[in-house]
């Protein structure tokens, strides 16, 4: 009888002992399968939050297809280009620009203009004009009952005449671009510091329906490992361009419509450029591309005549050209931004050529689809802008067309100084606040961690003190 006690409580002991180990492997095994529900779960949702913590939103080494390295550009645009060009786009010069505003869209019906105030560009009222400017105009916008952003000097728009403030320019066409930029028909002058790119309200289908049409259409994403260069660019420039503009709205954003506050988007940069690190590399190089056409029209732009009446406004601009073209910190540190030399080289290069001409020629005739009459003169600025650096670089050969001498009319030469300045003020932009969205952005990611941190150890001590219980049992 004793003897079958004995057995009986050793027999019990053991199955108490099976009964812990099995609840210690049960405890395990439940966790084990908690962790892969929620690291699947967590990169299900953000399928980008491995790249994310990798990238340190760093950006070094030589700039992809150019000859300079990130920090030499940040360098030198920081301490030479950038004031250069912001005192240079507030001369009278530079700060009139020729364009036609109201045409129809090509590619689609007209569905109407943007109402928004932010959207409109006015007339500035005939006292604002300077005397040499106040003679009538053949041509005038059309009212359309838009109010001038209820009487702000920021819709405003100054014009004046081609033949008289502006002396010694050749009127030529520019191929890479759909307008003819000899046309003076229904043109009329811009102050573009009264009307400053920034956020308007223009969104929606209307505006996704714009850049659709661009990429998909005329500038396709080059596949991945393509090494053809020359296909490469044509996107590589559009996405720079893009990306420039979508960093102008938010570093000027309407934050509060009541308040009339204006401010940084540091949200709304982060989502649209600075959270792809391609967007970033793609501003580079397109900042780099158009300096580069600058430098080689270097002869052209310091011969030219920079007058408009202000004698010594126009001996400023002179002088500030000079200093872009010839600044010896530029020309030590990146003596070539872009070597356009490389392309075209194959027995298809001149095929390329017309290929991309054609194709950028769509995308400038797509800026007169554009519902927002500022984003459109804006737009149509910068793609004039980015067709003459086209132009400069592509179109005129010194080795093999050296009987071609290269011809630039005002306003090309006015679009290609605003969209460097545009460009140069993205990328001190991407300077400026980077640090401040990493930093925000490494708070957003570490408070999930604690807060999943917490959960599991409420995890761990209700399922471990609920086994624990009936393993007492």
């Amino acid at each position: 009888m004793v003897e079958a006690e004995v057995i009986m409580k050793k027999k019990n002991e053991e199955e108490r002992g099976g009964k812990r180990r099995w609840g210690w492997a049960a405890i395990g095994a439940v966790l084990m399968v908690l962790v892969a529900i929620s690291i699947t779960s967590k990169y299900t949702k953000n399928p980008n939050s491995c790249q994310c913590a990798q990238d340190s939103r760093k950006y070094t080494g030589i700039v992809e297809d150019c000859c300079c390295d990130y920090e030499t550009v940040d360098s030198i645009n920081g301490a030479v280009l950038h004031p250069l060009l912001q005192e240079l786009v507030t001369t009278p010069f530079f700060r009139y620009f020729k364009v036609k505003l109201w045409c129809d869209c090509p590619f689609w019906p007209d569905d109407g203009m943007c109402k928004l105030r932010d959207c409109s560009v006015c007339e500035c009222p005939e006292t604002e004009f300077p005397e040499l400017f106040k003679k009538p105009s053949q041509y005038a916008l059309p009212s359309d009952d838009l109010k001038c952003q209820e009487g702000k000097p920021e819709a405003a728009v100054d014009r004046t005449l081609d033949s008289k403030a502006f002396r010694g320019w050749m009127e030529v066409d520019n191929p890479w671009t759909n307008d003819d930029e000899t046309d003076n028909s229904e043109m009329t002058y811009v102050n573009l510091l009264l009307n400053p790119e920034r956020y308007t309200g223009y969104t929606g289908p209307s505006a996704r329906r714009i850049w659709d049409a661009v990429y998909s259409e005329n500038c396709p994403q080059y596949a991945s490992g393509e090494s053809c260069q020359e296909k490469k660019v044509l996107y590589k420039l559009i996405s720079g361009l893009h990306s420039s503009i979508s960093i102008h709205i938010a570093s000027d954003y309407l934050l509060d419509e009541a308040k009339s506050l204006w401010g940084k988007n540091l949200d709304l940069m982060y989502d649209r450029v600075l959270r792809y690190p391609d967007r970033v590399r793609n501003l580079y190089f397109t900042y780099l591309f158009v300096l580069r056409a600058v430098t080689k029209a270097k002869n052209y732009l310091e011969q030219a005549e920079y007058e408009t009446g202000n004698h010594d406004e126009d001996l400023k601009a002179q002088s500030l050209i000079r200093q872009l073209l010839y600044n010896p910190k530029l020309q030590a540190a990146c003596p070539l931004p872009f070597d356009e030399a490389k392309l075209w080289q194959g027995q298809s290069g001149p095929e390329l050529k017309q290929q991309i001409q054609k194709q950028f020629r769509n995308i400038s005739a797509l800026m007169d689809c554009v519902g927002c009459e500022k984003c459109r003169l804006w737009g149509k600025l910068q793609v004039l802008g980015l067709g003459t650096a086209l132009k400069i670089l592509f179109s005129v050969d010194g080795h093999s067309q050296s009987n071609q001498p290269l011809q630039l009319q005002r306003n090309e030469v006015i679009a290609l100084v605003n969209l460097l300045n545009r460009l140069s003020e993205s990328i001190k932009f991407v300077q400026e606040v980077s640090p401040s969205i990493e930093k925000k952005m490494d708070g957003l990611l570490s408070e999930p961690i604690a807060e999943e941190f917490s959960s599991w150890r409420r995890i761990w001590e209700a399922v471990g003190g609920f086994w624990l219980k009936k393993l007492q049992l």
